[in-house]
């Protein structure tokens, strides 16, 4: 999830953990260890993009980090805050769970986390966009009247509780359950339109649960649908030939593979101007409506040293206005 949504969290469950004896320095700490595994982010300015994208979601977002890094960093804290009356166990508590729950939401997300690294697995349950209001925002309410209360209040407990209960029903019931009621229509869909495809996932769009896409792999291309829980028409699919083609030897290139890797297989190669553009599917399209190649994660494949360089597109305001603009009027239903 984004950012902020992290730092939410992270304070709720250090008020959880340890609000009752330290009061708001336990939601400051909390929040710290929110935003802590995604300084992996910073990668990208130190390597390559391949290996940035790699690097994403991995080690930090682990139960291993946290398990190591938790006692670290209490006991900085515990030498920091000598005079708070908490302990080293104490702030090592709060920061074990600061840490690991942010792994836990991001495994909602259709980017994943690698919880349990070095193992070469990807949790990713796709139920929930990186930035959705509907979950932060209510969450975000009831912690900043929690925060108003006094320390070790039953009424600062039960404002912070109902932050939790409320985004965690969000999270786990009502996102998982509108993520199998669209799952059925797009497999109706492509059944009533008789395709035969190997395998189908689907994912929320932008900011919302209301509008879910699918990506439908088919012999030789992919099928992108949108589907509102507000729609009265039939659902579309839109065609993506994959053209794995176009990379000749390239797709025994190492960094190619490691891109193919990283995209877990859905992915399309587009030539544009001479050059080869490698496009993840798992992200979808700036303007799912749109037949064009504007996908949200595509690079640019560059010869460079005997081997393949990723440039990622970069997309600017235009697109993000144009993406907002569409995205609220097809939310709204067909």
């Amino acid at each position: 999830m984004d950012s902020f949504t992290q730092i939410v969290l992270g304070a709720s469950v250090g008020e959880v953990v340890l609000g009752k004896k330290v009061g708001n320095k336990a939601m400051f700490y909390g929040a710290v260890a929110g935003t802590i595994p995604d300084l992996d982010t910073f990668a990208g300015y130190f390597t390559d993009t391949i290996t940035a994208i790699e690097i994403h979601r991995g080690f930090t977002h682990s139960i291993v980090f946290s398990v190591l890094f938790a006692p670290a960093f209490g006991w900085l804290i515990s030498k920091m805050e000598k005079k708070s009356g908490a302990n080293w166990k104490d702030w090592t508590k709060l920061m074990f769970w600061g840490l690991i729950t942010h792994p836990l939401l991001d495994a909602h997300t259709t980017w994943g986390t690698q919880l349990f690294w070095p193992l070469d697995l990807r949790l990713a349950y796709k139920n929930i966009f990186v930035i959705d209001p509907l979950y932060t925002l209510p969450f975000l309410i009831f912690l900043v009247l929690a925060m108003f209360q006094k320390k070790g209040t039953e009424k600062r407990r039960r404002l912070n509780y109902w932050g939790l209960r409320f985004s965690s029903f969000y999270l786990l019931v009502i996102t998982l359950l509108l993520k199998g009621y669209t799952f059925g229509k797009f497999t109706d869909a492509l059944e009533k339109q008789g395709y035969e495809y190997k395998e189908i996932e689907t994912k929320p769009a932008p900011f919302n649960t209301i509008l879910w896409t699918a990506n439908v792999e088919l012999q030789d291309k992919y099928l992108i649908g949108d589907y509102s829980v507000f729609d009265t028409q039939p659902i579309s699919f839109r065609e993506y030939p994959k053209n794995h083609h176009l990379l000749g030897d390239l797709k025994s290139d190492k960094n190619v593979r490691r891109l193919i890797d990283i995209s877990q297989g859905w992915y399309t190669i587009s030539k544009k101007d001479g050059s080869l553009y490698f496009n993840d599917l798992r992200f979808g399209k700036l303007d799912p409506a749109s037949k064009n190649d504007d996908f949200v994660f595509s690079y640019e494949l560059i010869p460079h040293k005997g081997s393949i360089r990723a440039r990622e597109v970069e997309k600017g305001r235009g697109d993000a206005k144009k993406m907002m603009a569409n995205l609220g009027e097809r939310i709204l239903g067909n």
